[in-house]
């Protein structure tokens, strides 16, 4: 075989360096088998939304306007972060986003930001940098309780965010960031540090993590009970039909 220089390059110490440099990133970048998110990334949205009302008793999905600003599914586990309103001697630039910069910094890879900004939605609770560090982080997404902004660097990111609007505006000046990490009202829900979201076209929902595991086994009881009264509505072409053969709507 002639030996050329591509070859050369491919063997030098530089090139394997640079390999394994690369190989080392993938893999920080990975997030950690966690199969009780591997269940939920093959059930529905809507199943698991069905799956938390009967075995929590209440709702586990947010405000129908928690939407995909820049689509995609989210899978994995809460990290939280929380702005409320704030004079601007308080609502400075070090303090405004403090909490949201330093909950993306220390996100582990699979885990999705949670992020409230309370009492407006005309004030963006995330942007391109923080985006960028999002995506870097292997973070698997972020649903805002407020807006966004920046959303063609986002959308370039190809990070799903999921959020009430977006706006141009910043949060200095008007909030400041008061914790990390903690229990937070987001759109309607409790979203803890651990929780499970769940998230694609048809909404988002919060899974608690002490029920996880009981949640996702009625969400496939769901799942399977409907692909199989799919066939016989077509058979009976008749809804009511299947319902009382199933008790389920």
């Amino acid at each position: 075989m002639k030996i050329t220089r591509r070859h050369l390059l491919l063997c030098s110490p530089l090139a394997v360096m640079l390999v394994a440099y690369q190989a080392a990133t993938r893999q920080k970048a990975a997030a950690p088998a966690d199969p009780l998110i591997e269940g939920f990334r093959k059930v529905t949205v809507a199943s698991v939304a069905d799956a938390v009302d009967q075995v929590v008793g209440k709702r586990g999905f947010l405000s129908h306007d928690v939407r995909p600003q820049i689509p995609g599914a989210i899978v994995g586990r809460a990290t939280t972060a929380l702005l409320r309103p704030a004079p601007p001697e308080k609502a400075t630039p070090a303090l405004s986003a403090r909490h949201s910069i330093e909950m993306i910094d220390r996100a582990q890879p699979g885990q999705v930001g949670v992020i409230v900004v309370e009492g407006t939605l005309d004030v963006a609770g995330l942007g391109g940098l923080m985006g960028t560090t999002a995506k870097a982080r292997g973070m698997a997404g972020v649903i805002i309780d407020g807006s966004v902004r920046d959303v063609a660097e986002l959308r370039a990111l190809g990070l799903p965010v999921y959020a009430r609007g977006v706006v141009p505006s910043s949060s200095v000046g008007r909030y400041a960031s008061v914790g990390r990490d903690i229990p937070v009202e987001c759109a309607g829900v409790t979203v803890r540090p651990g929780d499970i979201i769940v998230a694609n076209e048809d909404g988002v929902v919060v899974v608690p993590a002490e029920k996880a595991e009981e949640v996702l086994k009625r969400a496939r009881e769901i799942d399977d009970r409907e692909s199989k009264m799919v066939p016989l509505i077509k058979q009976y072409k008749s809804l009511q039909k299947v319902v009382e053969m199933f008790n389920r709507i």
